[in-house]
């Protein structure tokens, strides 16, 4: 292994720990601001559920990339790191986008459908995971949404391909419950 897989592995295993960090400075302002308990605080003053905030407490999450395609369908930006959950039938017919913590590699931009899915079961990571939705294999790498079970974002390994996008567990839940097998996956840049 080349002296570029480790940089690349060790620059993404970093650029998750700013953006977990940057992510609680936001939410413990908005705690110290008066805002209400989301899925990422707890009113029971014990831990967390998830790092990740529910779909519906992400009021600012970026607009839906115009390029997703149409009808019934997940989005997932590789540059914003979010997700959408789309039904032309539903009102409204996107759902809020919510962040998501992407593997060491990154499926490549394009359409594809959900082959597999798996209630629960240990990720790449060795944590346990939950709402394990499969969309894409591409040079030995499975490409799929979940959620960890304790909450917590995957962990970076330098030496390891993962394609695990994780979630928190509500919009893992969210995700599970609009995607069955053949659902549309589309991933843009």
């Amino acid at each position: 292994m080349g002296p570029g897989v480790v940089v690349t592995g060790l620059t993404l295993g970093a650029l998750a720990v700013v953006s977990l960090l940057a992510f609680q400075a936001n939410g413990a302002q908005d705690r110290a601001a008066g805002a209400k308990p989301t899925a990422s605080t707890t009113t029971s003053g014990g831990p967390a559920a998830s790092p990740t905030p529910s779909a519906s407490a992400t009021p600012t999450a970026p607009p839906l990339p115009t390029i997703s395609g149409s009808g019934t369908r997940v989005v997932y930006s590789i540059s914003s790191h979010y997700v959408w959950l789309v039904d032309p039938k539903k009102n409204p017919q996107v759902a809020p986008g919510f962040p998501v913590t992407p593997g060491s590699v990154e499926p490549a931009p394009g359409s594809y459908s959900v082959y597999s899915r798996t209630p629960t079961t240990t990720g790449t990571d060795g944590k346990q995971i939950e709402h394990v939705v499969r969309f894409a294999q591409q040079n030995g790498v499975v490409f799929g949404f979940s959620a960890a079970v304790d909450g917590a974002p995957p962990t970076a390994e330098p030496n390891a391909k993962t394609g695990g996008i994780r979630s928190g567990r509500p919009d893992g839940q969210l995700l599970w419950d609009f995607a069955p097998n053949g659902t549309k996956v589309v991933v843009v840049a």
